[in-house]
């Protein structure tokens, strides 16, 4: 474990040991890597997204913050469950762009205001959810693999060191899972 690795470890220990200071030391320490998370996410998403890179970061923040009974691991299981978050955000704002084009939730837009984000693009990022949450259902260790690999951005080996497996068992993992989840997006998309 790297020297800033280890000091993300300690700090998110002291974090969940409740010492707030340390979630103040961590936020300018782990903000770069969040932010590239974010932008891995937001680079799959239709390009006038509503949500910024930025707001996705705060949002994700804020769910993770306000857990105060969460124990921290290491860097590796912050990051993933920070990914976790960053995905339920998103879902979240397609959920409720999806239920406002359909006439739900019916709210006044400012004339500025950028609501370009297409049915398919929201159906796609919908479906994808629900089937990892299947997936999670069906296999937890398979559906953390895509999670910490995919959109955490982690290597076979933190992953593998996480998740308290060998690396093999990692990567068979997550080409089960992949292959699950084209088969299930795909079935989805056949009427």
């Amino acid at each position: 474990m790297t020297p800033s690795a280890q000091r993300v470890t300690q700090l998110l220990i002291a974090w969940g040991n409740g010492n707030h200071a340390a979630l103040e030391e961590l936020m300018p320490v782990v903000y770069a890597e969040l932010h590239k998370m974010a932008k891995r996410y937001m680079n799959q998403q239709n390009p006038s997204h509503t949500l910024q890179t930025t707001a996705l970061i705060h949002e994700a923040y804020l769910r993770l913050a306000g857990d105060s009974a969460k124990r921290w691991q290491n860097r590796a299981h912050f990051f993933g469950v920070a990914a976790k978050a960053m995905r339920h955000v998103l879902v979240d704002h397609a959920r409720s762009m999806h239920a406002a084009k359909r006439g739900g939730a019916a709210r006044a837009l400012r004339l500025d205001e950028d609501i370009h984000c297409s049915d398919e693009r929201l159906a796609q990022l919908i479906a994808l959810d629900d089937a990892l949450t299947d997936l999670a259902r069906l296999h937890p260790r398979q559906s953390e693999v895509i999670e910490l690999r995919f959109f955490a951005g982690l290597s076979v080996g933190e992953t593998s060191e996480l998740l308290k497996v060998s690396p093999e068992t990692v990567m068979r993992d997550w080409r089960i899972a992949k292959a699950w989840l084209h088969g299930e997006l795909n079935r989805s998309d056949d009427p």
